[in-house]
């Protein structure tokens, strides 16, 4: 662990200057200084201190927990080609199963489906990126095209076709796909 780097992200986030931390941990702005470039290395009282002086503990300062993840790339998506079904769907959310929502992004070719999804608690959004789609809910069906959305709750048998081919993003709760 770069414990120097470590103190200088959390001093420069509090928004404090290296003064400003040296005079509130009674110590010099050039120890802080030597510190911030593991130029030399506190004792365990002195570095509590100086944690004490940014709101943090001991034990939060070397949690390594990795960060989440929040942006994802073409690189991160799963993606699944159908065939029979003349459709691509892409898991734009790595893992979204274990979410409360699950967004994907569905590419239909010309004369393509969904596959039908059978009545389930819920809520399912979706937004046209290109084209138009017919959405089967029940017995009836509904169209949206490019810049236009869609929102419905999924008790009864639902999927989407289009005629000439559409992309969508398309986000269920609680996952079903």
């Amino acid at each position: 662990m770069d414990i120097g780097s470590k103190l200088k992200e959390i001093r420069t986030l509090k928004g404090l200057t290296q003064e400003e931390l040296a005079d509130r941990a009674e110590l010099s702005k050039g120890f802080i200084s030597q510190l911030e470039r593991n130029l030399t290395s506190p004792s365990i009282a002195t570095l509590t201190d100086i944690l004490q002086c940014l709101g943090t503990t001991l034990g939060e300062f070397f949690n390594e927990t990795p960060e989440e993840q929040v942006v994802f790339g073409k690189a991160d998506y799963f993606e699944k080609y159908d065939a029979e079904l003349k459709n691509e769907i892409r898991w734009i959310i790595p893992n979204a199963q274990k979410n409360m929502m699950e967004p994907i992004l569905i590419t239909l070719e010309a004369g393509g489906s969904t596959y039908p999804d059978n009545p389930h608690e819920g809520e399912e959004f979706g937004y046209v990126l290109q084209g138009s789609i017919s959405i089967h809910i029940g017995s009836k069906t509904y169209r949206a095209k490019k810049g236009e959305s869609f929102y419905f709750t999924p008790d009864k048998k639902h999927y989407l076709t289009s005629r000439h081919g559409a992309s969508l993003i398309w986000v269920s709760t609680p996952p079903s796909f």
